[in-house]
């Protein structure tokens, strides 16, 4: 590696930076190469700080998607279509989203959307049935669960 870059810190400065940056919180390629550009570093630079990191197993987007998903899915409750889409727009591959997905227990995926439904129906305070259904649906759908899913909840309920 070169030992200094045009922004007067070295490339091993730049380097240790990221990898605090990592060793903070699983990061994917994306976030690494965003913060990259705070630097002011020449192309060849950049791609051998990025392959350092993955050497050092300072970065990993498998172990990225994975913690990802399962996280999102227990602390945010988010359905299986916003993780997809939010690890999409972190330029996530396609069969890490998918080896990431299936890692949430379909048992657990039910028992909390059925929760998650459950206390969002008993929350809104709409007295228009239309309406409630309307809000319901929204936040179930902005939380990213599946719209048939959604439905069938609400057949189920008879409302």
């Amino acid at each position: 590696m070169a030992l200094h870059s045009k922004s007067g810190l070295s490339v091993q400065d730049v380097l240790a930076k990221l990898e605090y940056y990592c060793a903070y919180q699983e990061r994917c390629h994306a976030e690494v190469w965003q913060k990259l550009q705070e630097f002011t570093l020449l192309s060849q630079e950049k791609d051998e700080i990025i392959v350092a990191l993955i050497q050092k197993n300072f970065l990993n987007e498998e172990r990225f998607a994975l913690v990802f998903a399962q996280s999102k899915f227990h602390q945010k409750k988010w359905g299986k279509i916003r993780i997809k889409n939010e690890l999409k727009s972190r330029q996530v591959n396609e069969l890490l989203i998918q080896k990431a997905l299936k890692t949430i227990p379909s048992e657990t995926y039910e028992s909390t959307f059925e929760q998650l439904a459950s206390q969002n129906w008993e929350s809104i305070r709409e007295t228009n049935l239309l309406k409630k259904k309307k809000k319901f649906c929204d936040f179930l759908a902005r939380k990213g669960w599946e719209h048939s899913r959604i439905m069938d909840w609400l057949h189920e309920q008879n409302v």
